[in-house]
């Protein structure tokens, strides 16, 4: 029977590709709206012939997810992926050891994880599925890599499907010309829901700005109570970076190591004169250097080199997790490094707040390239962090802050001093 894989007949609007010469198709919807579904049925549309072993329009695929395990268990293997939506006559194979699927007319599309974006570095494809982009950690250089893979054929195209975050690469996407968007609530595709998920979740958080991010799938630009704004952050930027009379490195060093590890934050800034006295010193974050997965030794040498890039005089460094370790670390790869020690006896929220107040006097500016951070900032709101994982960097970039303008004014954390 062919009808049940006739997706054009079952399809929701939202589900179906729209019309016109774009490039990217980014379906934004809220859980369970059927993206997934959706972005299946494109690939299969893209490699699929008239035939079982008729040529398709494209050959060579990328599939790019937040991780290895959710390209295959979601994208691949899931309810709604690519093989549970093929016809047996056509239904191609999963080849574990290349990460690849292979249709029977010879069109392949390999498996990427969005921790590693220079996997992409080297392939080339005529079209690509990203998945759950909003949520990746490294989303602005994965999907720029990606972009520089896509360079086979006459028009390559890429189909996004995510839950909405306000998150810097996903608003530049849709900002971009040749992007076409779709939008579906979660209530769109209820009759393949449980009726009591629908009935408490929206019982739950209704009226709140998850249910509008989660369930209506609409991109909420500034978080509740966020500590920083787009707007802000905005008028903080910079092209070039001024005199600095004194620049520091901060590191928030990851409780663990390894892939799937928090990200080390580290945060070089500097300060500048901006008056008469030193409450009106202005501060400028230079660069984020930021490293995921690396081993203790890997970010304290990261550390060290975002020293010797800037010159700068000091590296500030959170103990919280790992105490005289975390010193005798960065000792190991410099044993004369000047290292200022801080340890924290509040909360987050508390520590970010007082830093939160230097932006809205205008006292510190954002040089270009620092989207991961900022993603984070927006995400820091007067309740907690709204994002996944730990505010690595905008923890490291308090510590610089602190360090720089806020010591010695009764506003910092506490800090002690070798």
């Amino acid at each position: 029977m062919a009808l049940p894989y006739l997706f054009e007949f079952w399809a929701h609007d939202h589900q179906l590709p729209p019309p016109g010469e774009w490039r990217s198709w980014v379906i934004l919807g809220g859980r369970g709206a059927g993206k997934t579904r959706a972005g299946a049925e494109w690939v299969r549309s893209m490699v699929e012939g008239s035939r079982p072993l008729s040529a398709g329009r494209c050959r060579r695929l990328a599939l790019v997810g937040e991780t290895q395990d959710q390209v295959r268990e979601v994208m691949i293997h899931g309810d709604s992926g690519i093989l549970a939506c093929s016809p047996p006559d056509r239904r191609p194979l999963w080849h574990a050891g290349r990460r690849c699927l292979i249709w029977p007319n010879g069109a392949e599309a390999m498996a990427f994880s969005a921790h590693d974006p220079e996997g992409l570095r080297g392939p080339q494809f005529d079209a690509a599925w990203a998945d759950e982009l909003a949520k990746w950690r490294r989303a602005q250089g994965t999907w720029d890599m990606l972009q520089f893979a896509l360079r086979l054929g006459t028009a390559p195209r890429v189909c996004v499907t995510t839950t909405p975050r306000n998150t810097g690469a996903l608003k530049r996407l849709l900002a971009a010309p040749s992007t076409v968007v779709t939008h579906a609530r979660t209530e769109a595709n209820r009759a393949h829901l449980a009726a009591s998920f629908l009935e408490e979740v929206r019982a739950r958080y209704a009226g709140t700005r998850l249910a509008r991010q989660e369930l209506d799938g609409v991109l909420v630009e500034d978080a509740e109570g966020a500590l920083w704004t787009r707007a802000m952050l905005e008028r903080a930027a910079v092209a070039t970076a001024p005199v600095c009379t004194r620049v520091v490195v901060a590191v928030d060093p990851p409780a663990t190591s390894g892939a799937g590890a928090d990200t080390c934050g580290i945060i070089v800034a500097g300060i500048h004169p901006g008056g008469q006295g030193p409450r009106d010193l202005r501060a400028v974050v230079l660069e984020d250097a930021s490293v995921q997965g690396a081993s203790p030794t890997g970010w304290a040498r990261a550390a060290l080199d975002a020293m010797a890039r800037w010159q700068a005089e000091r590296l500030v460094a959170e103990v919280n997790m790992g105490g005289d370790m975390v010193e005798a670390v960065i000792r190991q790869v410099d044993p004369l490094v000047p290292v200022r020690p801080v340890h924290a006896t509040r909360g987050k929220v508390a520590r970010a707040e007082p830093v939160a107040a230097l932006y809205e006097q205008g006292r510190v500016t954002h040089l270009p390239g620092l989207e991961a951070l900022e993603d984070q900032m927006c995400q820091m709101t007067t309740g907690g962090f709204e994002g996944t994982g730990s505010p690595d960097r905008v923890d490291a970039l308090v510590w610089a802050l602190s360090d720089l303008v806020l010591r010695g004014a009764g506003a910092e954390p506490q800090l002690r001093t070798l």
